[in-house]
């Protein structure tokens, strides 16, 4: 693997995190694209990141109601 994707990929890691997300799982994968007759590398970079946010209906910063439901994604 070529060390300017590694930077490269290690830059977009440090842009993520300047923003305050906790990266939590990163992939890199390089191939030559099928697309092209160059024969220049390409390069894929997943990073997968996670940013807790406060909840602003209730000033303790927890989403569970009293029933102890702890999905995240409920809307009530």
């Amino acid at each position: 693997m070529d060390r300017e994707m590694l930077a490269d990929q290690q830059r977009l890691v440090e842009l993520v995190e300047e923003e305050g997300w906790d990266v939590t799982d990163l992939e890199i994968s390089a191939y030559d694209s099928p697309w092209s007759d160059e024969d220049d590398p390409e390069a894929t970079v997943t990073i997968t990141a996670r940013k807790p946010y406060e909840n602003e209906d209730d000033e303790s910063g927890s989403d569970r109601d009293s029933d102890d439901d702890e999905n995240p994604f409920r809307v009530n």
